[in-house]
């Protein structure tokens, strides 16, 4: 390990009440003592302790910051080694001055994610908690960020470590066999291994099955809203944002661009973009419109169609429902307080199970819709507190290596294999587990996980 001393801004720049500059490593405490003064130098005071003075600079003795200063020494630390945080006013300009006088008195700037990087190499968190810290930081609703929350308290960690640990005692079992032949128990041995690697399955395959509903929690759905012009895409776009973010006329073709707004729907994240109503037009503006929604339209995981109830389905209503049939797709069915022209059989025969009746303006109003989204993506239910939740796409990949592996050495037990044959798929499982907590990780991929991260966290 590296045994320097790292400080950087923690808070975000830009004017505020506060900011904080944070210091870790051995000399984070003589370092912040060389600048501060108040009752008592810091390398004197207790751990875990707040003390009130000024920042000089030490070169001219001036009073450069009035701070409070937290001094938090090792073990009990996040980064597991002294930690020294000076909060100081705000503003742009004193925050970097105070930076700059700490890594003029001997620290130097921490990389992004080095705090969080030196908690792991320091045993305080692993790899898994690790990565759940920047989910933390960018979770887009309030159950994403209680899944976060679960998942930096270790609850995703000790489920793979007790997987690990099955493994670990089954691949004993298996060396007792072939280690111990004489007693001639290789048939019970195979028995045994084969429920055991079943059950192993199973448990891999629960987590998989939460991956879905773990990755759109943490980072949204992108929802295309899609349909001819004038059918209420804006009017729906801003009913679901709460704002009037995009212009509603009577006019066809109003819209012109793409439009993005970031919305939470029954806890879970969704990135609306309201398209272009997609029709052919000589209109060169409103083409490049058109092109760019069928841009967007490719790219949605989920689509939205909004057809007017209050007329019949058109030539070009029905080109579209041609070119949805097998995307995820909900019909929405806008203007339900209005006398209904549409022939709604026709369309649920196209997407059975997939259309609902809405309103911006009066009831039904949009929960039908909301009830819809949240059944085609969690069954009706999102609920972080009792399910472990797979939400990184890393963990998603290993998980299934050591599914494969699993599956494979099943197979050679199958197909009446030796025992000790499956020992190998069995240590791969138990390896590819072990790279989601970080037991086992290559230096390369510790700074590409950790380069995501924000400086100072």
């Amino acid at each position: 390990m590296v045994r320097d001393t790292i400080a950087a801004i923690s808070t975000a720049l830009g004017e505020a009440a506060i900011a904080i500059v944070r210091v870790s490593g051995p000399e984070a405490v003589a370092v912040v003592d060389r600048l501060f003064r108040g009752r008592k130098p810091l390398l004197e005071v207790p751990s875990h302790t707040i003390h009130y003075g000024h920042l000089i600079d030490p070169a001219t003795g001036e009073k450069m910051e009035e701070v409070l200063v937290t001094v938090m020494r090792a073990p009990r630390t996040f980064t597991g080694e002294d930690v020294v945080e000076i909060n100081c006013h705000g503003g742009v300009v004193g925050v970097q001055q105070v930076l700059q006088l700490v890594l003029d008195a001997g620290a130097r700037l921490a990389e992004p994610g080095e705090f969080t990087k030196r908690a792991f190499l320091n045993g305080r968190i692993d790899l898994a908690q690790a990565e759940a810290v920047i989910d933390l930081i960018r979770a887009k609703s309030e159950r994403a960020m209680r899944l976060a929350v679960r998942q930096v308290d270790g609850q995703l960690s000790a489920k793979i470590r007790e997987l690990r640990q099955r493994l670990l005692a089954l691949l004993a079992h298996v060396e007792v066999n072939i280690d111990y032949p004489e007693y001639d128990v290789e048939e019970l041995t195979r028995q045994h291994v084969a429920r055991e690697i079943s059950q192993l399955l199973e448990a891999v395959g629960a987590l998989l099955t939460s991956a879905r509903q773990g990755r759109v929690l943490r980072e949204g759905i992108t929802t295309a809203i899609v349909g001819r012009p004038n059918v209420g895409k804006s009017s729906l776009l801003n009913r679901m944002a709460r704002a009037n973010r995009a212009i509603v006329t009577d006019i066809p073709g109003t819209t012109r661009d793409i439009i993005e707004e970031l919305v939470t729907v029954r806890g879970i994240p969704l990135r609306l973009v309201d398209t272009a109503g997609i029709r052919e037009t000589t209109d060169v503006v409103e083409q490049i419109g058109v092109q760019r929604s069928r841009q967007a339209l490719e790219e949605a995981e989920l689509v939205l169609l909004v057809l007017n109830g209050g007329e019949a389905l058109t030539a070009e209503d029905r080109q579209l429902m041609e070119l949805l049939k097998g995307r995820e797709t909900i019909v929405v069915v806008n203007k339900a307080d209005l006398p209904r022209r549409l022939d709604v059989k026709e369309v649920e025969a196209a997407f059975p199970g997939r259309v609902v009746l809405t309103s911006t303006v009066a009831d039904p109003g949009l929960a039908p819709l909301e009830d819809k989204i949240a059944e085609l993506f969690f069954s009706g239910q999102v609920d972080t507190d009792d399910m472990t939740y797979v939400s990184n796409v890393r963990h998603i990949q290993l998980l299934k290596e050591a599914q494969a592996a699993l599956s494979d050495a099943l197979g050679q037990l199958e197909a009446a294999m030796p025992v000790d044959v499956v020992t190998i798929d069995l240590q791969r499982a138990w390896s590819r587990l072990g790279e989601i907590v970080g037991e086992e990780v290559s230096e390369a991929l510790l700074d590409q996980i950790f380069s995501q991260f924000c400086l100072g966290k």
